[in-house]
């Protein structure tokens, strides 16, 4: 184990050279302080301290990034730029998603020779993938359980938000389950709320599934937000599995990494990542993490599913960093487990040929609500010119042409945008 090591990419920015300010995070997150301590012998540096293993210098700026950073004596004016690659040995901290976090981001954003600090990759040993096995689903689980193979798994967010009448749910999972659908989600502001406990929401919410399963002979997979405490998530997933569900929700910044791993190591169906507050952990672009790193730790824990943004969305995100997003879920780790990113925010059937030209995959949950419940002709016609939108995507044909022998992805072109 004492050869094994957890390596990280930081994109920096410092008014410091970019040796120094690597030598400062080095030293601050393993064996280190602002000055040498008794004890801190060469030989326990040698086998606890962190490592600096390579700096790639990118073009400097002119203004820090940042407030609060220092600059030293006799400072040029700029603010130097670069990815640095830091190894830190696994004895230091060992397999545990928590302490790992403290090595890889603790007091590192507030040190004064930085003016900006973001984590954009990481590579852990084998000895994680031991103790986090991951997703039990993922793709292919949920794919199972759907039964959707050759398209991407297509499917709506309750709306309103909060608030709807039990009856009122019940009659909208009737409605989607009739029109199609394969997915739909609780919103993330929809948990357990005293006008409508999930006890009482599992219950309304099975009922007219169960029903419309026995009308369809389709059971669509609906995902319960259980987000809450420890031992509340523990009982939100005993009353969705009892009652015949078939996914959990969670908002993974409010519980937690360690919350989801703890929620995995017992969940019986799969467990929908939810990112919402991620824009504070990464709208700055030197600031924060960048999600092809985070999403390594949130399939470590056992996201089966983990939304991404969707491609011109309402959201800030550039649709390059939504692509990067979705690849990044898609890449293997330990072995091939794969988690099925979560295309939503301002999707409608038109964005299918570019999310498609841009991945080249359909190993995707893309998810609508505006554009499936609002659509002209109903949810049905919303789910139908969905599918058509990705027909046409993957068959190469351009939307107008396609939309000019299917009904449904014209009136949604009408609405939405255009071909």
């Amino acid at each position: 184990m004492e050869k094994e090591r957890v390596t990280a990419v930081y994109l920096i920015e410092t008014p410091y050279t970019l040796e120094r300010a690597a030598e400062v995070i080095a030293g601050e997150q393993s064996t280190g302080t602002f000055t040498a301590v008794p004890g801190e012998t060469d030989q326990l540096k040698e086998r606890h301290g962190a490592r600096i293993e390579q700096i790639v210098e990118l073009s400097p700026v002119s203004s820090p990034t940042l407030p609060g950073s220092k600059t030293p004596p006799g400072h040029d004016g700029l603010y130097r730029r670069g990815e640095v690659t830091i190894s830190f040995p696994l004895h230091n901290f060992g397999p545990s998603i928590p302490n790992l976090m403290s090595a890889i981001a603790g007091n590192l954003f507030e040190l004064q020779e930085l003016s900006g600090l973001r984590l954009v990759d990481l590579e852990l040993p084998e000895a994680f993938a031991a103790r986090y096995p991951g997703p039990k689903f993922g793709i292919a689980g949920t794919r199972q359980l759907t039964g959707v193979y050759d398209r991407p798994i297509m499917g709506t967010i309750v709306k309103p938000s909060i608030g709807l009448p039990m009856a009122d749910l019940q009659q909208m999972i009737m409605d989607v389950s009739a029109a199609g659908l394969d997915f739909i989600k609780d919103d993330e502001l929809n948990a357990n709320g005293s006008y409508a406990p999930l006890a009482q929401r599992v219950s309304a919410v099975m009922d007219a599934v169960n029903r419309a399963a026995d009308a369809t002979g389709k059971k669509i997979m609906y995902a319960f937000n259980i987000t809450g405490d420890i031992d509340e998530m523990e009982r939100g997933h005993e009353l969705v599995v009892k009652a015949g569900g078939n996914c959990v929700m969670v908002s993974i910044m409010s519980v937690g990494l360690t919350g989801l791993a703890h929620l995995s190591k017992y969940s019986e169906v799969p467990i929908h990542g939810h990112r919402n507050q991620w824009g504070m952990m990464t709208r700055c672009p030197l600031l924060g993490f960048a999600f092809p790193a985070y999403q390594k730790l949130c399939r470590l824990a056992g996201a089966d599913h983990l939304h991404v943004n969707g491609l011109d969305s309402k959201f800030y995100e550039s649709n390059s960093s939504v692509v990067s997003s979705i690849r990044a879920c898609l890449k293997p780790m330990y072995g091939g487990y794969g988690t099925m990113p979560v295309v939503s925010s301002a999707q409608w059937a038109g964005t299918a040929p570019a999310t498609y030209e841009a991945t080249g995959t359909v190993d995707v949950m893309h998810l609508a609500g505006g554009g499936i419940l609002a659509h002209p002709g109903g949810a049905a016609a919303g789910f139908a010119s969905m599918k058509q939108g990705w027909e046409a995507a993957v068959a190469g044909i351009p939307l107008a042409e396609y939309a000019s022998r299917h009904p449904e992805l014209q009136q949604a072109i009408a609405k939405y945008g255009k071909g």
